[in-house]
């Protein structure tokens, strides 16, 4: 049985962080929101708001270019959100954290700059089954422009990647393994160090998608070993348009720029331009510094109410909703892994995911539906989609029982 006792100390603990989020407080169809789509995009705090609003009104300059007090302002503030980033991640160097525009800007920078140094002709690249869109196309644009191939782990039914698999497809022509930490379909948890540490048994380097692995736990680079972690803003309650590229500095070192601008060049003439040293060369042009600005709030703010204590929520609610959901006849769940993030995929019989979620919405419940950019996982199954609920430190228990009656409520429907 689930443990009432953990549930209610854990809830009151983080019940007054709610207040933090102006958008939970309004209302859907008239119905008090309920919002379980944070694996799309998670929701903002007031401080996040404030940061990009006081960076509008009192410091808005463009950054690495002017000698004037605002710009030095805003230069100051942008380099102060790649420290931030650099302990939230315990990288060894801020010369490690590239800004980019998100978690699949991250992963193509990889792709293309990684690739075009390291990848040729008859090699091979690894991914999962179980990855997001935007960290296999990448890599299958990577291979045909190179002739390389593209291998691929496969997962079970229980939602789990096949890891007795992964030491027999590494071989010699392996340049790099891209993996998810956290499957956005199945909220399966990777073994990412154990990945690591196969791969790197056989020099090969690894790219991990964080983007829901980002608000997993406290994530240690140096602990976890990858030589790649990529992340967005707006999937740890910052602003959208900004990202982050970990890398290390080994691998950045002999990559080439992704992108030509301003910022990442050293000295530009029609003979020959040398570029910047890291990690501006890869971030030309103007950057988000007003994203960054909002990201270091973010994460100042998440740290504040402590990774493992916003998880350990996550978890709870996680196995009370299972749970709940379990006890609806007809509901199945996609994703029963040992190691799961609060991600629960679910579908009624007979009724199409999108009608559930429609029907859902106007109960004041948003969910998504669909394949959730990753078509190999639902072909896995032999369905069409699913439901997802994805959570958050700021749900509640309340708001998984709206979820459990509305369903009730949604099969009545179809009788």
């Amino acid at each position: 049985m689930f443990n009432t006792n953990n549930e209610q100390r854990t809830t009151n603990s983080l019940l007054n962080y709610r207040s933090d989020f102006p958008i939970l407080s309004r209302k859907v169809y008239g119905q008090p929101l309920v919002y379980f789509d944070n694996g799309a995009t998670t929701q903002k705090p007031l401080c996040v708001l404030q940061t990009i609003e006081r960076f509008y009104k009192e410091i808005n300059s463009n950054i690495h270019r002017g000698v004037h007090k605002l710009s030095e302002e805003s230069t100051r503030e942008y380099e102060n959100a790649r420290e931030v980033v650099r302990k939230f991640l315990n990288a060894r160097k801020t010369s490690e954290i590239i800004f980019t525009s998100g978690t699949t800007a991250s992963i193509n920078l990889v792709a293309y700059s990684f690739g075009e140094v390291f990848v040729r002709q008859g090699d091979e690249v690894l991914v999962t089954e179980m990855e997001h869109h935007s960290n296999i196309v990448p890599w299958q644009l990577l291979c045909e422009r190179k002739g390389a191939t593209l291998k691929v782990l496969p997962f079970d039914d229980s939602g789990e990647l096949m890891l007795d698999k992964l030491p027999e497809l590494i071989t010699p022509k392996t340049r790099i393994i891209a993996v998810t930490h956290v499957s956005n379909t199945l909220g399966t948890v990777n073994p990412i160090a154990d990945i690591v540490r196969i791969a790197h048994s056989q020099n090969v380097p690894v790219l991990v998608d964080g983007a829901q692995g980002v608000k997993h736990g406290k994530i240690d680079v140096q602990q976890l070993d990858a030589d790649f972690y990529a992340f967005s803003g707006h999937k740890i309650y910052g602003p959208t348009g900004i990202g982050v590229l970990y890398g290390k500095e080994e691998w950045l070192d002999r990559m080439v720029p992704w992108q030509g601008g301003g910022d990442m060049i050293a000295t530009v003439s029609f003979k020959k331009t040398t570029f910047n040293e890291l990690p501006f060369k890869f971030e030309a042009g103007t950057a988000n510094y007003i994203g960054a600005a909002g990201l270091a709030t973010a994460l100042d703010y998440y740290t504040s109410i402590g990774p493992e204590l916003a998880t350990a929520h996550e978890d709870e609610l996680l196995k009370y909703a299972t749970q709940k959901l379990k006890e609806i006849d007809g509901l199945t769940i996609y994703g029963n892994a040992r190691e799961k993030a609060a991600i629960i995929s679910f579908l009624l019989n007979g009724i199409h995911p999108y009608d559930t979620g429609m029907i859902l919405d106007k109960m004041g419940i948003a969910v998504r539906t669909g394949n959730h950019c990753t078509q190999p996982v639902i072909d896995h199954y032999g369905i069409d989609g699913t439901v997802r609920a994805s959570l958050a430190f700021y749900n509640t228990f309340d708001e998984i029982d709206r979820l459990v009656k509305a369903l009730h409520k949604v099969k009545e429907m179809f009788g």
